[in-house]
């Protein structure tokens, strides 16, 4: 597949004037609902994957072949941009690069590469680390080193302010930015302050998850935010619908009534692409 032009529509977003919050996806179904609702851009989260593979929480026990695998089947379903969480990329730089390698074969438009330690070291359990700056910024070179196709979007992540102080935060801002990576993604602000220094010590796009409440939407495109992340409540909402839906049948509730409730018969023909799936029958099948 062409996984070309969905890239530039993502790329279009980083040099728009907007910021967009992404649908939260977690398997293919998800992302034809996204696609068809008309979001500009999906995410798969680390946590996400972790939860829609696994079954397991966000503790970087996902390997990237189920990772680049689960983003295969995204992409493969619609043609909305996805942007994915990387982590650390697997590894050290040459992990790294085939994180890269991976994903991009994968069909994904944007991936992130953070600065955290991961996963969590012997004896740190209770506090993240960061990775050395001089390691960080050789990760987000082998990054854009092993990138074949140009219109692939790499983000270096930071996790400096939080972790760190905001000076550190500014030095790693400023240091990836050299790299040559497209974009920032920035976690743990809360406070307008805390964007304004890293907005004004940087040219690239930012993006941001879960800002406090004092960074409202205008001031976050006014300071360069063009991708905000929001709570994963999708696979949330279906983790419980599904549990409910179960108990009520467990519990001997009659099925038709749950049915009523819970399902939605031409919302499946529509999320499962039904009426493609009759022409081609009708095209290829029938004598």
């Amino acid at each position: 597949m062409n996984w070309t032009p969905r890239r530039h529509q993502f790329r279009a977003i980083l040099t728009g004037e907007k910021c967009l919050h992404p649908a939260s996806v977690f398997d293919p179904l998800s992302a034809r609902i996204a696609e068809d609702l008309g979001f500009e851009v999906s995410v798969l989260a680390g946590s996400v994957a972790s939860m829609a593979v696994l079954g397991a929480p966000d503790h970087v026990t996902i390997t990237l072949t189920e990772l680049a695998d689960h983003a295969y089947r995204i992409c493969r379903a619609g043609k909305t941009p996805l942007l994915i969480d990387a982590d650390n990329g697997f590894g050290n730089a040459l992990n790294v690069m085939r994180t890269v390698a991976e994903l991009e074969t994968a069909g994904v438009s944007a991936l992130t590469i953070e600065d955290t330690a991961l996963p969590t070291p012997f004896a740190r359990t209770e506090t993240q680390d960061l990775i050395s700056l001089d390691e960080g910024v050789g990760k987000m070179r082998a990054a854009l080193a092993a990138r074949q196709d140009p219109g692939l979007v790499i983000i270096a992540r930071t996790g400096a302010i939080g972790l760190s102080d905001m000076d550190d935060a500014i030095n790693r801002a400023k240091a990836y930015e050299k790299t040559g990576v497209d974009a920032l993604f920035l976690v743990n602000i809360r406070h307008k302050k805390e964007l304004k220094a890293i907005h004004d010590a940087v040219s690239l796009p930012l993006l941001m998850a879960h800002p406090g409440d004092e960074l409202d939407i205008e001031f976050l495109q006014a300071h360069g935010v063009r991708i905000c992340l929001q709570m994963h409540l999708p696979i949330l909402a279906a983790l419980k619908t599904a549990h409910d839906t179960m108990k009520a049948l467990r519990d001997g509730q009659d099925q038709i009534q749950i049915a009523k409730n819970t399902t939605s018969p031409n919302l499946t023909k529509i999320s499962t692409r039904d009426e493609d799936y009759h022409r081609w029958i009708e095209s290829f099948l029938t004598p």
